[in-house]
């Protein structure tokens, strides 16, 4: 299924990940610990799922590379290989903390001792040698990463603020015994999982697109503020909706040559040589499933599943079902790439292989500072939902939109965070000082999907985005990922159309 089998570099924490998730699997396939102790909530035209109790549901750790900035460029590679290593750690920690429910029910200071509080010793020796690469190559390291190592356990309904850390500090990572008496609600539901197998998405991560008020979401992706002399063109890129079937669970922009870096699997459609160890030049050389045949960008985001019970390809491998992405692959029934101006002004050209993420796929523990993915219907559109999953009525397609951070640096293909060489528009449409406008990309997913029901506070039948583990299926977590490989001609393309005011294609 357009996995690439060139030697691949494997944290040796995602093999002992590989390891407990095997010693897991049994039955119907991998259960995840939700944790759930469920009050039902009504609400108009829909159930909501609300946690009456404060169990441990989620492992929380501060995001260390989006606090990395001096990265020198001969210690990236290194860099980028630590964190996807955290990664991996704190998919660990939280596999462990999804099958000991029994110890946890007799010792509440398990989680803490067993689970916490080795985990931090890892995350503390990972940052050293972070710290050690970075110093090597000539940066100066920051001394105060070592206050991200601990991590905490915290209930699945709580969010985070944009802090990454529920007040800074870490608690037992129980409430009371750690556990509600025999692992059940007052009602005899099983905390275990969502009905279907895995922890999330639940009834509370969905909403009735009517319950949504129009216009209430505030985007700071858009186009904000009318301007004089913009830039009013469109340039749209047709590259199909993966029908060769390119999926892995790589992260060629933030854990580049680490396999299964992502722990979750992406829809590529555009470059079709794109995993974790392409090159600059392997992208440049090479096919293409856009129709201009320029455009070897490869644009690509988690893939969307229903859990219906259906073993994809991927059903016992790592970033699949072994991580608890299970279910049903939906590919887009349509994808629209559309490249929009600056309404204050011309745009410039992207510099080839620049690399944007926007969104953020820890966004569940991180805070929703960089979350920026919209959920709609269509005939609906009016109405955008960022941190819930809509339910849409009978002949209505659920919509995925994200519109890219369209300000450039000037000097940068990539950054240290990945996030600091590009910036999204002011509040007056134009970039912040020392940014100039390049081409906004914005990527339209439009799904044919069965709209699940939700009756006595559960779900059934629910569509939800691929994440790591421990971000539970949020749709807040929702990314997407692209890397410009248009050759220089079709870019001046891009930009003369865009700048000349027209719709090109």
């Amino acid at each position: 299924m357009g996995r690439n089998t060139r030697k691949r570099r494997t944290p040796l924490a995602t093999k002992i990940v590989a390891g407990a998730a095997a010693l897991a699997v049994g039955g119907g396939g991998l259960v995840w610990a939700n944790f759930y102790a469920s009050a039902h909530e009504e609400h108009p035209g829909h159930n909501r799922t609300r946690s009456a109790g404060a169990q441990v549901a989620t492992i929380d750790c501060p995001d260390v590379g989006q606090k990395i900035r001096d990265v020198p460029d001969r210690a990236r590679g290194e860099v980028d290989g630590e964190l996807a290593t955290m990664d991996s750690q704190i998919t660990n920690a939280y596999q462990r903390l999804a099958t000991t429910r029994r110890a946890q029910a007799g010792d509440s200071q398990f989680v803490q001792n067993s689970i916490l509080g080795p985990l931090k010793d890892r995350r503390k020796a990972i940052i050293d040698r972070i710290q050690l690469e970075i110093n090597r190559a000539g940066g100066k390291a920051d001394d105060n990463l070592d206050e991200l190592a601990g991590c905490q356990g915290r209930p699945a309904d709580q969010q985070q603020d944009g802090g990454g850390q529920n007040g800074g500090g870490q608690d037992d990572g129980q409430n009371d015994d750690g556990q509600n008496d025999d692992g059940q609600n007052g009602d005899g539901q099983n905390q275990d999982d969502n009905g279907n197998g895995v922890a999330g998405p639940v009834a509370d991560d969905f909403i009735d697109i009517n319950d949504v008020q129009p216009n209430s979401r505030d985007s700071r992706n858009g186009l904000a503020a009318d301007g004089d002399g913009g830039s009013t063109g469109t340039f749209t890129t047709d590259c199909g909706v993966n029908e060769n079937n390119l999926f892995n669970s790589d992260n060629l922009i933030a854990a580049p040559g680490v396999d299964n870096g992502a722990h979750h699997t992406h829809d590529y459609v555009g470059n079709q040589d794109n995993d974790a160890f392409s090159s600059d030049e392997d992208l440049a050389n090479a096919d293409t499933s856009c129709q201009n045949q320029g455009d070897k960008s490869t644009y690509y985001w988690p893939v969307l599943r229903l859990q219906d019970g259906t073993q994809e390809f991927d059903a016992n491998d790592q970033g699949g079902g072994a991580e608890g992405n299970i279910g049903k692959i939906l590919k887009p029934a349509q994808a629209e790439l559309k490249f929009v101006g600056s309404q204050q002004g011309d745009v410039v050209a992207m510099p080839k292989f620049l690399r944007i993420i926007t969104g953020d796929a820890k966004s569940f523990t991180n805070g929703d500072a960089n979350a920026n993915t919209s959920w709609s219907c269509s005939g609906f559109e009016d109405r955008q939902v960022t941190d819930k999953y809509p339910l849409c009525p009978e002949g209505s397609q659920v919509l995925r939109t994200t519109n890219f951070q369209s300000c450039w640096d000037g000097q940068n293909i990539d950054s240290a965070n990945h996030r600091d060489h590009m910036a999204f528009v002011q509040e007056d449409g134009s970039c912040p000082e020392g940014f100039q406008a390049v081409p906004q990309l914005q990527v339209r997913l439009a799904y044919d999907i069965p709209t699940p029901t939700v009756e006595n506070g559960q779900v059934q039948n629910p569509y939800a985005v691929d994440s790591f583990p421990e971000q539970l299926h949020k749709p807040i977590t929702d990314h997407n990922d692209f890397i410009n490989v248009m050759d220089e001609d079709l870019m001046n393309e891009v930009v003369d159309c865009i700048n000349r005011g027209e719709d090109c294609q």
